[in-house]
């Protein structure tokens, strides 16, 4: 498969590169990014670019993939919901629907986050545009679209997070990550078993549309067991 993949530079994406690499049924990754991921190989080809909000230069590039992992994402921490809305919703579609154009035998994964509001009512700002988000991406018409719903991430493989107080406290709970995930096993997975997951729907589709911490080491199990 050919995949498409935003973010490899954040700590989720990068996790999601690394699976895709070594994955024999990925052919090539397309990264497209703001900065190099640093990673040299001969499946990888980057795309630097700081227009995040128009891709139809690349719907040639799009066309000729099979899926889509988007992995992208901000805080909202300090936005109000316009810039917040605009850098998730807006930036999010704004790729998702030139691939569509282009291919709509693609399957689009997206990274979301445990509390994302699908009924886009609720009191938190960021769960109602998350859940905006998935509806839209839901119903753009790809050949399948995936919600993953992580709760807690721990970063494997070497990957760090770019936030110094987020990575130290990766850091601290790396030894305890097997005793909290026995403790909260439907909240806490890896990078390794994230970009597994995304690989495993799009080779063998799974009937749930919204995937969370269990759903998502479940697959990424499957997908080891092929």
């Amino acid at each position: 498969m050919k995949v498409l993949l935003f973010g490899a530079t954040g700590m989720v994406g990068a996790g999601v590169l690394l699976e895709c690499l070594d994955d024999h049924r990925v052919e090539s990754v397309l990264s497209i990014g703001r900065s190099p991921t640093g990673l040299v190989h001969p499946k990888l080809r980057e795309v630097l670019r700081s227009d995040f909000f128009r891709f139809d230069d690349l719907r040639v590039q799009f066309a000729e993939c099979d899926a889509c992992f988007f992995c992208l994402g901000v805080t909202s921490v300090g936005l109000d919901e316009a810039v917040y809305t605009r850098l998730t919703y807006d930036l999010t579609l704004a790729a998702a629907q030139v691939l569509v154009a282009a291919n709509r035998n693609a399957t689009f994964c997206y990274v979301s986050g445990l509390g994302t509001d699908s009924t886009e009512r609720g009191r938190r700002m960021w769960a109602r545009i998350k859940g905006r988000t998935e509806n839209a991406l839901l119903a753009l018409g790809f050949k399948a679209a995936y919600m993953f719903r992580p709760g807690y991430i721990q970063p494997m493989r070497g990957v760090r997070s770019k936030t110094g107080w987020y990575q130290a406290l990766y850091s601290v709970m790396a030894p305890a990550y097997p005793l909290l995930h026995g403790l909260f096993p439907s909240q806490t997975t890896t990078t390794v078993n994230l970009g597994r997951a995304m690989l495993r729907v799009v080779i063998g589709e799974s009937p749930q549309r919204i995937l969370h911490s269990r759903e998502i080491n479940a697959l990424a199990e499957s997908l080891a067991s092929r």
